[in-house]
């Protein structure tokens, strides 16, 4: 019998007139809810990381537009559509790397655009919207799951995946990418053990990874990303699937730093790499994996922890916050429409994203 999991985590939700974020800076300790009622207080809430992975920020995004939209004290439509244009842009320029935020603004700007009414028809269109983008995530997410059910290797043994970072339902609208495949191959009596990379600087997959994983009764390890390597060698892992913020169109794939790292030791286990996301994170305008912009983020986060401070002064730091997986590594991409390999990605995928 499939175990049966608790309730599942929804990190962005609206609620009447305003959206509750998952406080995800607080967990696991606190498990705090967020209240946001501003476009700029979303725009923060992304960029400091309150809420955080790809599709998720999306999802926010796409509120954040709203309720931007409700700010504007304008009946006129070009004045209006204009401003709203403007706070596109700020809630853009919070986490560059993440395609899906760009590819919700886009979304929630071509539904105003297209809306020939008045500011207040436009402004009921951009909720439904947001709702909507929320509503399709959490279907996408359980797509993914299902289709990531055909790459587990054929054995009468359960299985012990890898994962890097979180890109569980706290990453997403609710389920999961990556985590999606987990809980899919949780549910059908296939998996034995769930390895969590620590995921320095920020600890993503100790802090959030292991704490889903431990609310839904999923058996997972935590390691040091130093450790990957040494597990595969030790036969403890027989496959990985990580997701991903931005995925080019030859297929290279963008994750939280260090999935590069995973995806060498992998490919040196002869173990299979798989990456999880759905079709808004493939950025098709982009030929490749080198002209995905990386964020940079604040120091601070090498060399604190908490309040103590770990590293000598006088020395310099390097914080990026990505890596790039080339698709040379990658042994699929795993989607709502079925798992492609990297090279399949623009000719069999590229027409279902412009429709």
């Amino acid at each position: 019998m499939a175990p049966k999991l608790n309730s599942p985590v929804y990190p962005v939700v609206w609620c009447d007139d305003h959206v509750q974020l998952i406080d995800q800076t607080r967990l696991p300790g606190e498990h705090t809810v967020v209240e946001i009622r501003r476009s700029g207080d979303m725009a923060t809430a992304i960029q400091t990381m309150i809420v955080r992975g790809a599709p998720a920020i999306g999802v926010a995004a796409a509120f954040g537009m709203y309720l931007g939209s409700r700010e504007i004290s304008t009946s006129d439509r070009e004045a209006f559509l204009q401003q709203l244009e403007g706070i596109g842009k700020t809630l853009g320029a919070t986490r560059p790397t993440a395609v899906n935020l760009f590819w919700a603004v886009s979304r929630m700007l071509k539904v105003a655009q297209g809306n020939p009414g008045s500011v207040g028809d436009i402004q009921a269109q951009l909720l439904q919207t947001a709702v909507a983008i929320a509503s399709e995530d959490v279907q996408t997410c359980k797509a993914i799951g299902e289709h990531g059910l055909s790459i587990l290797p054929q054995s009468p043994e359960k299985l012990c995946l890898l994962t890097h970072c979180n890109a569980g339902a706290l990453a997403t609208a609710g389920y999961g990418t990556a985590l999606g495949v987990v809980r899919s191959a949780w549910t059908a009596g296939r998996l034995a053990q769930v390895y969590a990379d620590e995921t320095r600087p920020r600890l993503q997959g100790a802090k959030l990874t292991a704490w889903e994983c431990v609310q839904e009764g999923i058996p997972v390890t935590v390691i040091a990303d130093g450790m990957a390597a040494h597990c595969m060698q030790q036969g403890m892992i027989d496959l990985v699937v990580v997701g991903a913020d931005r995925i080019a169109a030859n297929g290279d794939a963008a994750n939280k730093i260090g999935t590069y790292s995973v995806a060498l030791c992998a490919q040196a286990h002869k173990i299979p790499f798989y990456v999880a996301a759905p079709l808004s994170t493939i950025d098709f305008d982009l030929t490749d994996g080198s002209k995905i912009p990386i964020e940079e983020r604040h120091p601070s986060e090498l060399y604190q922890l908490g309040d103590l401070n770990i590293c000598p002064p006088g020395v310099e730091f390097y914080n990026p916050a990505f890596d790039v997986t080339p698709a040379a590594l990658i042994a699929g991409i795993i989607t709502e429409h079925g798992v492609f390999k990297p090279e399949d990605v623009q000719s069999q995928l590229q027409h279902l994203a412009h429709a």
